[in-house]
């Protein structure tokens, strides 16, 4: 050994000591340990990783060498473990899969008679809708067309009412003119019998005054 190699010796020597704890973790606690537990997993990379870098820096070859390789199969440890993990996700998805396919089989036939009934109850109420239409249209004709005739009805009652009022009217106007003919008739009647009277009175008076003077006559003689 060099002179110069002492005193990494020493650090060397010292660095084991100081790991003797560790050491005891991984001969009594690790085995009883899965190896593929992720606390395991965290331990042996720290401790690898902590052993290369003492490695490399005591020059202690086969602690490096040690850790490096520790790192290197929990790393590979890990990926075999994570790709165990993606398959197992695809296997998982693949059995779903096939069992939703298998569900969708099954129940294409149900599936297919609940669409045909579906359609039937649609069909069915369309028809019914349709019926129910064709009554209230029939419905509403059948109103329109009374009370078009209600309205000729009274139209025609109008009219009826008007030429009746009219007629009447026709009837009082010919009352009235009969009437005025007899009021002037009698009219002249009163004054043809004043007439006859006052000319009877002149003839009366004249005769009086005939009588009076062959009197006066009578007596001159």
């Amino acid at each position: 050994m060099k002179l110069s190699d002492l005193p990494f010796a020493i650090l060397r020597f010292q660095y084991r000591l100081a790991r003797t704890p560790l050491q005891m973790v991984e001969d009594r606690v690790l085995p009883l340990v899965d190896r593929e537990a992720p606390g395991r997993l965290m331990y042996e990379r720290a401790v690898g990783a902590l052993d290369a870098a003492a490695g490399n820096a005591l020059r202690d070859r086969a602690l490096e060498e040690n850790g490096i390789s520790r790192v290197q199969r929990v790393a590979a440890l890990g990926e075999a473990m994570r790709l165990d993990e993606v398959a197992e996700q695809k296997k998982e998805h693949a059995q779903d899969e096939l069992a939703r396919k298998r569900e969708k089989a099954a129940t294409a036939p149900q599936q297919a008679r609940d669409d045909a009934a579906q359609r039937v109850a649609s069909a069915r109420e369309d028809a019914e809708q349709e019926k129910r239409q064709a009554l209230q249209d029939a419905v509403d004709r059948t109103a329109e067309a009374k009370r078009s005739i209600a309205e000729s009805a009274d139209h025609g009652v109008a009219a009826a009412e008007k030429s009746k009022r009219s007629a009447q009217n026709r009837s009082k106007e010919a009352e009235k003119a009969v009437t005025d003919v007899a009021d002037q008739e009698l009219d002249d009647a009163a004054a043809k019998r004043r007439a006859a009277t006052g000319a009877r009175a002149r003839a009366d008076r004249l005769e009086d005054l005939s009588d009076s003077e062959r009197v006066r006559q009578g007596n001159s003689s």
